[in-house]
């Protein structure tokens, strides 16, 4: 009022509040207090009527609620007439649907609809792991051994393949810092590159050095590669940690190239066993549980994030990059690229696997068992 001609602009301006209830309260303003209306009346600043202005949308449509609920509603999974049993039940599409309904809904009223009905966006979480095996955590309680070798000194390895990856400019997830505006230009397209291929790495843990080994394979991924990459990290690593060593433990999933059924596996590892004069023994994990194994959660895990958004476009640079992973807590790596070929299908007869000198606990054999060598050492 004391601005005079376009104060009302300015304050528009200044307060993001619209000409027309700075107009209102003008009035409300110049408009005299009475004795029957008191200056601190809430009603004296009520705009609006009571019950004026727009309904809400579902007293305008009653059945527009029962109706969403429907269509989103976990039971539309399982109707095969529903419109949106095989679509993403986005809310573009739930208004679309709606409004062929005869429904007059936009977007944005589907969003707020959904929130008041106790809906939000939320992803799947991995919780099912399938049928359990019944001895499934005795057969963790077994692994209590673990311990007694360490307290021994005797060395501790868990082995596992990584996933595969592929060699060349491909893209990669995860975000890594560059230049503003100038990200690393990769292929569109995840097609295997056919000189470079893909690469398998196989890993083996220390558990008591806190140390890691990883034989980057080419071909591949057989047991004969998984019983080559522990006889590497022994040569490379561990026969320098484990001078006065007689055994040796692996734990292992019970599945892939150094599963409890693989024949091959048994039998390399007899060759290993015989090669390093070491008792060999095996505990496997259970079935479904190979999130368990500890070279997933500490050391697996670390070269991921390394190499996070980095392009893998040659053998050197995985090598150089999982080389490279370190931890707080003192985690050290070595890798070598393993280039030799690996057949896949040998078959092992009966005799050859009668000829491993395998004694099995009496736990579980069938995922616990030694390996002796054939001669003394």
């Amino acid at each position: 009022m004391s601005l005079g001609r376009g104060g009302i602009s300015l304050v528009a301006g200044a307060t993001g509040l619209s000409r027309t209830t700075i107009h209102a309260g003008l009035k409300e303003i110049e408009q005299p207090v009475g004795k029957e209306r008191s200056a601190l009346d809430p009603a004296r600043f009520r705009i609006r009527r009571p019950g004026g202005g727009r309904k809400p949308v579902t007293e305008q449509q009653p059945e527009l609620l029962a109706e969403l609920e429907r269509l989103v509603g976990p039971v539309t999974r399982g109707d095969p007439r529903s419109p949106l049993r095989w679509t993403c039940k986005s809310t573009p599409r739930l208004a679309a649907e709606l409004r062929r309904g005869g429904y007059q809904v936009s977007q944005r009223t589907v969003c707020a609809l959904l929130s008041s009905l106790g809906y939000s966006l939320q992803s799947v979480r991995k919780s099912r792991e399938g049928a359990q095996h019944p001895d499934r955590d005795a057969q963790f309680q077994y692994t209590r051994q673990v311990a007694e070798f360490l307290q021994a000194g005797q060395p501790v390895i868990s082995v596992d393949t990584k996933k595969k990856e592929l060699v060349g400019d491909f893209t990669r997830a995860g975000q890594e810092w560059q230049p503003k505006g100038r990200p690393e230009a990769v292929r569109v397209h995840d097609f295997p590159d056919p000189q470079l291929g893909k690469v398998a790495p196989y890993g083996v843990y220390d558990l008591g050095a806190n140390q890691g080994w990883v034989s980057v394979g080419v071909t591949h991924d057989t047991a004969e590669f998984a019983v080559e990459s522990i006889r590497r990290w022994w040569r490379q690593m561990g026969q320098s940690v484990y001078r006065h060593a007689r055994q040796l433990l692996i734990t292992a999933d019970c599945g892939g190239s150094n599963g409890s059924r693989v024949r091959l596996w048994k039998v390399q590892l007899q060759r290993l066993s015989d090669e390093l004069g070491l008792q060999i023994s095996v505990c496997h994990f259970p079935p479904g549980t190979s999130k368990w194994n500890k070279i997933e959660h500490r050391m697996f895990c670390h070269i991921t994030q390394n190499w996070r958004g980095r392009p893998l476009v040659s053998h050197e640079v995985i090598i150089e990059l999982i080389g490279a992973t370190t931890t707080q807590s003192g985690l050290k790596i070595q890798a070598a690229l393993d280039e030799r070929p690996y057949a896949k299908g040998i078959k092992v007869s009966n005799a050859e696997l009668a000829a491993v000198q395998l004694t099995p606990d009496e736990f579980h054999g069938e995922w616990n068992y030694r390996i002796h060598p054939t001669s003394p050492r």
